[in-house]
């Protein structure tokens, strides 16, 4: 059955794969963040840290194997991913704390508006930079 699903066209789409990798590393993110303050006693900010690493390993690992099949340097590869989800992160903040400085609002719900940025800047510059097909990979000697 998992075959029947993994071969779906729909699914073969880096885009899909990429969602749901985001799916399963928030339910990790969050896992791990529970677990290290519910049960292991960290503070919030050492649960939370704890959450994100862990997030961003797995994110890393099935986005290279899973969503773009990427077969290079995965060091070089690592330290894309980790400049992209920089850069998409802090558009993300930027669009959120411009929107509470605009509205004066501190809702909640004001975080949603960086969601799509960062979903579609960390998608593209995953696609495109993190884990460029091979034509696209560099060689530096």
């Amino acid at each position: 059955m998992l075959r029947a699903v993994y071969s779906h066209p729909i699914v073969r789409n880096s885009l899909v794969r990429f969602l749901l990798v985001g799916i399963a590393n928030t339910l990790v993110g969050l896992s791990v963040i529970w677990l290290t303050r519910e049960v292991l006693g960290a503070n919030d900010f050492e649960s939370n840290l704890t959450g994100y690493i862990v997030a961003l390993v797995v994110s890393f690992i099935l986005n290279k194997r899973w969503s773009f099949t990427f077969r290079g340097d995965a060091g070089a590869a690592l330290l894309r991913f980790i400049l992209v989800f920089i850069a998409a992160y802090l558009a993300n903040l930027m669009l959120v704390l411009t929107a509470i400085a605009i509205s004066g609002n501190h809702s909640f719900w004001l975080q949603l508006l960086g969601v799509p940025a960062y979903v579609s800047l960390f998608y593209l510059g995953c696609r495109r930079y993190a884990f460029p097909a091979p034509a696209q990979v560099r060689h530096t000697s």
